[in-house]
């Protein structure tokens, strides 16, 4: 985990600043947004569960402990599913910056360049990155589906394998940019994470349960993506067959 927390020191380095305010920017209007409208929703869809009881007298027990149940559930479930779906489209949209700002992670711990860095080679990029983002996709919706339903059929067991899940697709999201500016494909990305799973599940974590802090949670795909470079230049590079 402390690959992630090494994240909030590099965004404060002179020279990544202005790389971080792009991916900023973005994760802070898709996240307000979201949140402003999905728990716009909880209060009023947990209404129309309770008002489902008839209001017979000896029932008021039932509505009212209901309520209670219901609250912390739905709120649990939100931000789970919340933090994985919103985070992962406003990684589509950040993609290519993420990768530039992954590439200048690298260069200032290791002093190596990777090449052309400008706007140029930035929209030069953008099919092959979003062609990138595509595999990530294809790789997460049919394991997603499987886990969601697994969440409704067995809602404490579920919340936990979705909440792992998540940290895997986390460590996968982040891991990947580093992975990409080298262009090593997705499928030797993953054989090199599955390798390094203590790493990869710890740093996932992290970054899953920051995610579902307010506020804090901004900052996590700029953080996210500084401590997966940090654990790419020490950890994984040395591994990729």
């Amino acid at each position: 985990m402390n690959y992630f927390l090494q994240g909030f020191s590099l965004i404060q380095t002179k020279g990544l600043k202005r790389f971080v305010f792009i991916p900023l920017a973005i994760n802070l209007l898709l996240f307000s947004t979201a949140f402003y409208f999905l728990f716009g929703q909880i209060s009023e869809s947990i209404i129309w569960v309770v008002d489902l009881i008839p209001d017979w007298e000896w029932l008021s027990w039932l509505k009212q402990g209901l309520s209670y149940v219901i609250w912390p559930i739905a709120v649990i479930s939100i931000l789970l599913v919340f933090a994985l779906i919103f985070g992962t489209l406003a990684n589509w949209i950040a993609a290519p910056f993420n990768g530039l700002l992954a590439e200048k992670v690298e260069l200032h711990l290791t002093g190596q360049s990777l090449g052309d860095a400008g706007i140029l080679a930035i929209i030069k990029d953008i099919p092959r990155t979003f062609a990138r983002e595509l595999a990530k996709l294809s790789y997460y919706l049919p394991r997603a589906l499987g886990f969601l339903l697994l969440f409704f059929i067995l809602p404490l067991a579920g919340q936990v394998l979705w909440f792992l899940f998540s940290a895997w697709m986390m460590a996968i999201q982040y891991c990947d940019y580093p992975f990409d500016n080298h262009k090593i494909s997705f499928k030797d990305m993953r054989r090199t994470l599955n390798a390094s799973r203590g790493h990869c599940f710890s740093f996932g974590i992290a970054v899953s349960v920051f995610s579902l802090i307010p506020i804090v949670n901004f900052l996590v795909m700029p953080v996210a993506v500084c401590g997966a470079t940090a654990m790419w230049v020490e950890e994984l590079r040395h591994k990729v067959e």
